[in-house]
């Protein structure tokens, strides 16, 4: 079994408009949403659920107005600005919002008027969808550990791949090089990073590689839109071939891309699509290389 992961410099660049197409070119696989920031794969592939459960992760400070004495301990030793006090009552409450869950007014607090409870951050689910199994998440507004939830929706998809005796695991990842980024290609087969000819778009992929670089994961690139820009698409490729990297192929622009967000459908369903066709080819690079 093999683990693909598809990330991006930024958003925007169609790494979820490849993930879903690749899932539409497979039979018997499993994909995972691990953008669980900004989750939009299901728009695409339509899950039916299979089942869900509660992501609970990290703590939050509840302070029992019953119990408390109104000293202010909790005011003076919070480092984040969490604790508030109403200038009219003088009640003392906890904004949950800015709570980094470190425990330290539960702690100290002389009258034991802080309750300490797990913090609900959101949701993740296994689905079903045309042709194999989709994991996916939801992180509640403001709630935290996403990395965590990444790794959680990567550890499911892999154990369902295993039960399905499945050959390959796509994973749509974040944007960018941060934690959740991180989460995602740790441990991964192979990582395509999707850019664009743009000079964000090269700087960003300079970074993206730095970090794939790191782990020591194979990396593919493409460039989506080349057309726009055929000198930096040039330039993209040839830094590809400097460092190694196996640069797999260009999407020109195509409105039948957008078309096919608005149908609802993968881009590789649009009859007569000049980045399907494209698409198709990258995928089947992809697992000539890997599989």
């Amino acid at each position: 079994m093999k683990e693909i992961v598809v990330i991006s410099g930024k958003g925007g660049t169609g790494k979820t408009s490849l993930s879903a197409s690749f899932a539409a070119l497979s039979d018997n696989f499993v994909i995972a949403d691990c953008d669980v920031d900004a989750a939009d794969l299901h728009l695409v592939l339509k899950p039916d659920k299979i089942d869900s459960h509660r992501f609970i992760s990290g703590n939050v400070a509840v302070i029992d107005k019953l119990r408390c004495e109104k000293c202010g301990k909790c005011l003076e030793l919070c480092k984040f600005d969490a604790i508030k006090v109403d200038p009219y009552s003088m009640e003392y409450s906890v904004d949950s919002s800015s709570c980094e869950g470190c425990g330290v007014c539960a702690r100290f607090c002389p009258f034991d008027a802080i309750d300490f409870p797990e913090r609900d951050c959101g949701e993740w689910y296994l689905s079903s969808v045309k042709g194999g199994k989709m994991v996916h998440a939801r992180l509640n507004a403001g709630a935290e550990n996403s990395g965590k939830l990444v790794s959680l929706v990567r550890k499911v998809a892999r154990k369902e791949a295993q039960k399905m005796g499945s050959e390959i695991v796509i994973v749509d990842g974040p944007p960018g090089i941060s934690c959740p980024v991180i989460a995602s290609v740790t441990g991964a087969d192979a990582v395509l990073a999707v850019t664009e000819p743009t000079i964000s778009g090269e700087s960003d992929l300079i970074r993206v590689a730095d970090l794939v670089r790191h782990f020591k994961i194979p990396l593919f690139i493409c460039v989506n839109k080349w057309d726009i820009n055929q000198e930096k698409s040039m330039a993209i490729e040839s830094y590809s071939a400097k460092t190694g990297a196996f640069f797999c192929g260009k999407i020109p622009y195509d409105k039948k891309v957008v078309e096919a967000q608005i149908k609802g459908l993968t881009v590789v369903e649009m009859r007569d699509s000049y980045a399907g066709e494209e698409i198709k080819k990258i995928w089947e690079i992809l697992c000539r290389q890997i599989l």
